[in-house]
C-alpha cells in the first residue's frame, strides 16, 4: 500500500509541475522549492558544491528531487544503465556524448546507457531524475 501512496505523491507533484512549478496547496498557500514530503525524504550524499538531493528509492530504481545553485556543475561521467529527468525549475545546459541543449522548466532528457555526460546550472534549478539503479546514490550519513 506504501508504494501505491508513494506513486500517488509522485504523480500530483509531477502534475503540478507541468503547470507553472509552483505547487499551490488546497488551502491556496502557494509553496516554493519542494514540498516537505519530498524534502523529508533521506537526503543523498552528494559531493559536489551547490546541490542538494532527496531519494525516493524503489526495489530497482531511485527517483532523485535535485536543488541546484546557480553555480552547480556536474562533472562529465557515465553510468551503466538510462536516465530520464525533467527540468521543473530553472534552466541547464545539458551535454550528452558531446552535443549541448538547453533544458528549461517542463523539458525532459533521457541519457542512454554508457553516454558521456555533464551538465552546468545557468540558474536556481530543481530537477528529478529516475535512474534505472537502485544504488546511484547513498544516503547522507547522520552527523
Amino acid at each position: 500500500m506504501g508504494n501505491v501512496k508513494a506513486q500517488t505523491l509522485i504523480l500530483l507533484f509531477f502534475v503540478s509541475a507541468s503547470h507553472g512549478g509552483t505547487l499551490v496547496t488546497v488551502r491556496g498557500e502557494r509553496v516554493m522549492g519542494f514540498p516537505d514530503f519530498i524534502t523529508l525524504l533521506p537526503e543523498a550524499d552528494m559531493q559536489l558544491e551547490g546541490i542538494r538531493a532527496w531519494i525516493l528509492q524503489g526495489e530497482k530504481h531511485q527517483l532523485v528531487f535535485f536543488e541546484m545553485a546557480p553555480s552547480a556543475r556536474v562533472p562529465e561521467h557515465s553510468h551503466d544503465y538510462p536516465q530520464w529527468g525533467m527540468v521543473i525549475e530553472g534552466k541547464m545546459e545539458l551535454v550528452t556524448d558531446g552535443k549541448p541543449r538547453i533544458c528549461k522548466k517542463g523539458d525532459e532528457y533521457l541519457i542512454p546507457s554508457h553516454a558521456k555526460h555533464y551538465a552546468r546550472f545557468l540558474s536556481k534549478s530543481r530537477v528529478v531524475d529516475l535512474f534505472s539503479e537502485k544504488s546511484r546514490y547513498r544516503l547522507k550519513s547522520i552527523k
